[in-house]
């Protein structure tokens, strides 16, 4: 597939290949979907070097959580190769007050206790509520988490807490721009994607329904429909 057809589709903390799996799924006999691996990177810098290291010279992104983040900051190193870009359940301002000592229990628990002990503590609350015993959505997920191990965790926590401010990015984003939220998302809630859909340009802010902020696992059919419109 031609270069204009590479769609990388970045995943967020402890994710992988599984968050993407439907869209993937639907995607991939149409366009060259790439989906990158973070773990054992601890800087927001150095995994979007990883994905610039390798793409093509244009090409597509889309990053969910974390994945956004990444996205924001491949927009900020190489903006002129980025076709089309969109922004999943994300943020763009620094650490807030007591986030350090918040994300640092997490890490202790992991380290204390295992990675299966930390998805029990952390998944409840990344999906709506109604879906926290739906077995079909979070067996995979904390099969996903569990794949991870402390010291991944740990490693992306720092680059979380290292993060750079991504807020005076978004007046210099002109390329098609779609900014998605899950309506129930409590870590990454709708009025930020609002704020973002209004400093950017033309952009096109769609909301999922009945969804927490793992939308693509969450609503996968949604999800993937808002790619599809994006990508054509």
């Amino acid at each position: 597939m031609t270069s204009s057809k590479t769609v990388f589709l970045l995943p967020g903390l402890l994710c992988d290949e599984e968050i993407w799996r439907h869209q993937r799924a639907a995607l991939d006999h149409e366009f060259d979907i790439r989906i990158p691996r973070f773990l054992g990177l601890n800087r927001i810098t150095a995994m979007a070097e990883r994905v610039l290291q390798d793409a093509p010279e244009r090409f597509a992104l889309a990053g969910h959580s974390m994945g956004g983040r990444v996205a924001l900051e491949i927009h900020r190193l190489a903006r002129e190769r980025i076709l089309r870009l969109m922004l999943l359940d994300t943020g763009v301002a620094p650490v807030r007050a007591g986030e350090a000592e918040e994300r640092a229990a997490l890490v202790d628990l992991a380290r204390e206790n295992g990675m299966k002990a930390l998805a029990e503590a952390w998944l409840p609350g990344m999906v709506r509520e109604e879906r926290w015993k739906d077995e079909s959505l979070m067996a995979p997920l904390t099969a996903m988490v569990q794949r991870a191990t402390p010291e991944d965790f740990t490693g992306q926590i720092e680059a979380l807490l290292n993060r750079p401010d991504a807020r005076p990015e978004l007046t210099r984003i002109s390329c098609p721009t779609a900014i998605v939220c899950g309506r129930q998302d409590k870590w990454s809630p709708l009025d930020r994607h609002e704020m973002m859909h209004r400093a950017i340009a033309h952009s096109k802010l769609v909301v999922i329904e009945d969804s927490g902020h793992m939308t693509p696992v969450e609503q996968p059919s949604a999800v993937t429909q808002a790619l599809r419109d994006w990508l054509t």
